[in-house]
């Protein structure tokens, strides 16, 4: 698989319009387009190959589900894992000949996205460093109530740096970095010790991301029995993505309800009837 310029140069504009806050805001750009599980789907379209992208995509995503951006501080930027981890995955897979759904596939995918997530935090604080002078520019505008020009700095302005810092580099590097995906095939070899270790790190990287989510969202022991109970019905049952979501919800609906009976029960235990009869 190869890509082209234009290929590249479509890939280069999403990665523009998952991040510009004029083009929708960060509720369409960066927590839709720029998530990896609709870049996966994105970058199938227009390399052509759907499937293969949002299996990539879904996989990349296992990484990155628990991240948050604290402060606008990014620990990896899924901007760049969705429009250059995908894309240079997807040619490494076709180059060594893997299956995007095999368990090396999926790791090979895995290293992919970390790698270029971590490089991704520098096209980040280049594009916010960028950003600061259009805000500058912004304050000044509103000092002197010239309204109007708050558009160009809101709409306007931020292609520049967007441009410079995510335009260039995800064109360059999709174009380019298949050149070195198929150098990286010759200079190691499936069997060598170097794709062993990125096959065993690849695999254990999906585990660190749902151990991340649930450390956020579990709060107690007896939180984990409705994710044990899924593990259960994948591992041992077979029960795939639609049954176990299923059992999911009941598990849901139940833990709903027993909450609401808890609220509930105190607040009917607090009310009387302080009606006084007249005489």
């Amino acid at each position: 698989m190869t890509i082209s310029w234009i290929q590249a140069a479509l890939l280069a504009l999403f990665a523009c319009l998952s991040s510009m806050p004029g083009m929708g805001g960060s509720s369409v750009g960066n927590y839709t387009l720029g998530r990896p599980l609709v870049g996966g789907l994105v970058c199938g379209i227009i390399l052509g190959d759907i499937p293969t992208g949002i299996i990539v995509g879904c996989a990349m995503q296992l990484i990155y589900i628990a991240l948050v951006t604290p402060g606008g501080t990014v620990s990896a930027d899924v901007r760049a894992v969705s429009y250059i981890g995908i894309p240079l995955a997807m040619v490494a897979l076709k180059s060594y000949g893997l299956e995007a759904d095999s368990a090396q596939g999926t790791a090979l995918a895995t290293s992919f996205g970390a790698m270029v997530g971590t490089l991704g935090t520098v096209l980040f604080y280049g594009t916010a460093t960028i950003n600061l002078l259009w805000q500058h520019i912004g304050w000044k505008a509103v000092e002197k109530r010239e309204y109007k020009k708050l558009y160009l700095v809101d709409m306007g302005l931020p292609w520049i740096s967007h441009i410079i810092c995510s335009f260039i580099p995800t064109l360059v590097m999709c174009k380019l970095g298949a050149n070195v995906v198929e150098l990286i095939k010759t200079a190691l070899p499936m069997d060598g010790l170097a794709m062993k270790t990125l096959f065993t790190v690849g695999a254990l990287l999906p585990c660190v991301g749902i151990a991340i989510l649930l450390k956020q969202i579990v709060k107690k022991a007896a939180d984990f029995v409705p994710f044990f109970f899924g593990f259960v019905l994948a591992g041992t049952m077979g029960v795939n993505l639609v049954g176990a979501t299923i059992v999911a919800g009941m598990f849901a609906i139940i833990f709903y309800k027993i909450k609401m009976l808890s609220v509930a029960k105190p607040a009917a235990a607090g009310t009387y009837d302080d009606d006084e009869e007249d005489i």
